[in-house]
């Protein structure tokens, strides 16, 4: 397996972007893990929002538990890792200045860029399919609203129109009863 590809391998999907972690590019540039984060730390200007950010320990135990050795015995429980997009891994190069550095960062890019490559080649095709057949199915769902709604329509006539009978039924049978004279109502008193 070439360098590319090990580099690959450490690349996350983490919020949406794909990111490595700060032991591994640590590990990369030759380096301990708290010195790379000493050197960020002197430097955070250098290192926005979208170039760096920290996992929350949700993300750190859902990624950790992909590790076949895990790195949690190097670390203290409290110190949670870095994340590192591309902008952020190859600033490193520049805050670490060291020969080897600029050699993985170029390595780095690489890896990223073939990670791109890989996933628009594999994923568009995919992404296709996945939205035909989302598509049809948002089709088969909108014909089965409208369809209900033809039948709660044609339900809804049938039920006004039963209405509207009875209604002149009503109003005829009270109009023929208002004009036939009304036997009193209450007690009356009969004379023996």
């Amino acid at each position: 397996m070439n360098d590319i590809e090990l580099i690959r391998n450490k690349i996350y999907e983490i919020r949406g972007q794909r990111v490595m972690l700060d032991f591994d590019l640590a590990s990369l540039y030759q380096v301990e893990t708290r010195v790379l984060n000493q050197a960020v730390k002197r430097n955070l200007e250098r290192f926005p929002e979208d170039f760096m950010f920290q996992l929350t320990t949700t993300e750190w135990n859902l990624i950790s538990s992909q590790f076949v050795m895990t790195s949690r015995r190097k670390r203290p429980k409290s110190a949670l890792p870095l994340a590192f997009t591309e902008h952020g891994a190859l600033m490193l190069a520049s805050v670490l200045r060291s020969d080897v550095a600029v050699e993985i960062s170029i390595k780095v890019t690489r890896a990223f860029v073939a990670v791109r490559r890989s996933l628009s080649l594999v994923t568009l095709p995919q992404k296709m399919i996945e939205l035909e057949y989302g598509l049809k199915e948002l089709r088969k769902e909108v014909d089965d609203i409208l369809s209900d709604q033809n039948d709660i329509n044609e339900d809804t006539r049938a039920q006004l129109d039963a209405i509207s009978t009875a209604l002149v039924e009503l109003q005829s049978e009270y109009r023929s009863n208002a004009n036939k004279p009304h036997r009193p109502i209450g007690f009356t008193a009969t004379q023996d």
